[in-house]
């Protein structure tokens, strides 16, 4: 449909108006949340995902466009809501403890919200305590960790271990990245996944929901 194309390249462009526009028209003509979300910010946010992955544009550029996605993803939140529109999966994202580097962090928050996950990013320098506190409450299906120093990212550990005390590890999926990181390191943790970068992660985390 070509409003829906229409859509997905200002959300390309990074174009914030004609998206907020284009959502309006689309709601206007009784188009549901649900389609305008996934056939036309959704289906953007992908076309950005897979150059980004292929280093063809880069963070600025995704930001912006994550930007122009969210000026229609808040006209469609509460429509959403009332329709409870099936999430793809409720994912817990954050730089563990000690860490403050939260770029490529933001970036995969942003990149699962374009993707059709629910997100909670709890920012920075979080504590196991913290990882642990929003899984339960949130009732997370995947947590998302960062670090981006050979020090903090040790820490991953602790939280992998502390979500096993809490009862909480057999529910929840545990992918983690940044510049340190590895798949061994993954594996050594016993994580579920290692994603090398943003789109990647989005990739993994789909694979490891639909299993």
């Amino acid at each position: 449909m070509k409003l829906f194309e229409e859509m997905a390249d200002e959300v390309l462009k990074g174009n914030s108006a004609p998206v907020k526009e284009l959502t309006l028209r689309a709601l206007s003509q009784n188009i549901s949340a649900e389609e305008i979300l996934n056939k036309g910010l959704v289906a953007g946010m992908s076309v950005v995902s897979e150059k980004f992955k292929n280093n063809e544009i880069f963070i600025p550029e995704v930001l912006i466009s994550a930007r122009a996605m969210s000026s229609g993803l808040e006209i469609l939140k509460p429509l959403l809501a009332e329709s409870k529109v099936e999430s793809k999966g409720k994912v817990i994202i954050g730089t563990v403890k000690g860490d403050l580097h939260d770029i490529g962090k933001n970036i995969v928050a942003l990149l699962l919200q374009g993707a059709g996950f629910d997100v909670v990013d709890l920012g920075a320098d979080v504590s196991k305590e913290k990882f642990v506190e929003f899984a339960k409450k949130e009732k997370a299906d995947i947590i998302g960790m960062s670090a981006l120093l050979t020090t903090t990212m040790l820490y991953m550990k602790e939280t992998i271990e502390a979500l096993q005390e809490a009862g909480l590890r057999q529910n929840i999926k545990v992918i983690i990245g940044g510049a340190p990181v590895t798949d061994s390191y993954a594996s050594q943790i016993q994580a579920d996944g290692y994603a090398p970068d943003a789109a990647s992660a989005i990739d993994l985390s789909k694979q490891l929901l639909d299993k």
